[in-house]
């Protein structure tokens, strides 16, 4: 089921979705302070590509840096990707058949908002994340 529900994701939004979070990584790239934003970015875009079968889970190392870095993410980047994934689970949810796509749209909201200090792993792996 998962498979299915991913390939109609890629069809109807997980693309568009990749290339906006490839857009914010090439931007962060072009500074050295950027790039550790831009592998988040990069990272997200690939869970954005292919969300179901994948989950998010706090990372239990995750600490100050990240705080201050996920500050610096909703600033540069965060806030105009979940718009996206607002306004794309809105449209998404107005069938029937996109119900399921437009909450995935919703899930990916908090980790778009701050990436930093999260890890996606696969629903297979039910304690990864709670140690």
């Amino acid at each position: 089921m998962k498979t299915i529900l991913n390939i109609i994701w890629l069809v109807f939004s997980g693309f568009w979705l990749f290339l906006g979070y490839l857009l914010a990584a090439c931007l962060l790239f072009i500074t050295i302070i950027g790039i550790p934003f831009a592998v988040a970015a990069l990272r997200i875009g690939v869970y954005a590509l292919w969300p179901f079968g994948h989950r998010v889970v706090e990372r239990p190392d995750a600490g100050a840096p990240s705080c201050v870095g996920n500050v610096l993410w909703l600033v540069l980047a965060g806030w105009w990707l979940a718009l996206t994934h607002i306004v794309t689970g809105i449209a998404q949810c107005l069938t029937i058949i996109g119900i399921p796509l437009g909450i995935a749209n919703f899930k990916l909201i908090p980790v778009s908002l701050m990436p930093l200090g999260k890890e996606i792993v696969d629903t297979d792996q039910p304690f990864v994340g709670r140690w």
